[in-house]
């Protein structure tokens, strides 16, 4: 018995880093982007979580006896196609956000990604959406409006912002795509999406002109990617096997509220009266998105 409890301690441990390492992104992005491109961040970042994450897999002798490609399928192409795709188009949206908004805010604009990947699962995979993750989306929205202006006095719409809503879109697409290479090791899903977005970012890094940086902000930058991306999935896939998706989503939530935090400790960034009250709506909007996806694991178990 105790054996178990220890799992599952273990389990909500892993959970809670996966939270935290993702928290930490933004914030540290924003401290690297003074010197290095958005461009050539997004690139370092999905190569340091690919690097990292074939490090873990050649570690490990029974995922080294699995090839990268064995758990997909040709109708899977085209679903790796879009999602490598997708993960060179969010990130740079964010990175070129994190250059014209705070990281908080930036942080919890990330909560959109709940919108998105709940209508875009519930308009083209059919998904039913709940009265609960209504509420959310719509809570989320007021939150997400309340962030989105620099200057109520005027309506000045903060440019910043959209690109991080944007970024949120993309990945809500890229997370259905992901969804539906679920058969295959996810470990090595992230292998492919650090691989083949790093590669696709360096590429526009390379078209644009915007390549060059300090080799340690580089290898900095390397290093907040494995954490941040490639480890912080690690734990949350680790995490799943033994509480189950709904359960690991729930302590997961707690990043965009985590890199909040960070953002005004590592960053000293003040908070307004407005992110008070936009925080707040948020965290009641992600707390009823949680309590849809317990729902609905409930039914799906009981069949």
């Amino acid at each position: 018995m105790f054996k178990g409890k220890s799992v599952i301690y273990i389990a909500v441990v892993y959970a809670l880093l996966a939270a935290f390492f993702y928290g930490f992104s933004a914030p540290l992005s924003k401290l690297l982007l003074d010197h290095i491109s958005p461009y050539l961040m997004s690139s370092l970042l999905y190569f340091g979580a690919g690097i990292g994450m074939l490090i873990v897999i050649l570690l490990s002798k029974k995922q080294r006896e699995d090839h990268i490609l064995k758990g997909f399928k040709r109708p899977d192409i085209k679903y790796i196609i879009l999602m490598v795709l997708l993960d060179i188009v969010a990130p740079i949206l964010l990175m070129i956000g994190l250059t014209m908004t705070t990281a908080s805010t930036a942080s919890l604009l990330n909560n959109f990604e709940i919108v998105f990947t709940g209508l875009i699962a519930m308009v083209f995979f059919k998904e039913v959406i709940g009265k609960k993750m209504w509420i959310s989306i719509v809570l989320i929205l007021m939150a997400g409006i309340l962030l989105s202006f620099e200057d109520y006095t005027g309506f000045h719409i903060s440019i910043g912002a959209l690109f991080v809503i944007a970024a949120s879109l993309s990945w809500g697409l890229e997370n259905n795509c992901t969804r539906m290479l679920s058969k295959g090791n996810p470990l090595h899903v992230v292998v492919i999406k650090g691989f083949g977005s790093g590669l696709g970012s360096l590429i526009i890094a390379l078209s644009v002109n915007q390549y060059q940086a300090i080799w340690y902000y580089m290898l900095l930058a390397l290093i907040l990617g494995f954490f941040s991306y490639g480890l912080s999935l690690y734990f949350y896939i680790s995490a799943q096997r033994h509480l189950g998706a709904a359960r690991t989503s729930a302590y997961y939530a707690i990043a965009p509220f985590a890199g909040a935090l960070f953002s005004f400790l590592i960053l000293n960034e003040t908070p307004t009266l407005v992110f008070f009250i936009a925080f707040t709506v948020m965290a009641i909007g992600t707390y009823l998105a949680i309590k849809e996806n317990n729902a609905q694991e409930e039914i799906f178990q009981e069949f």
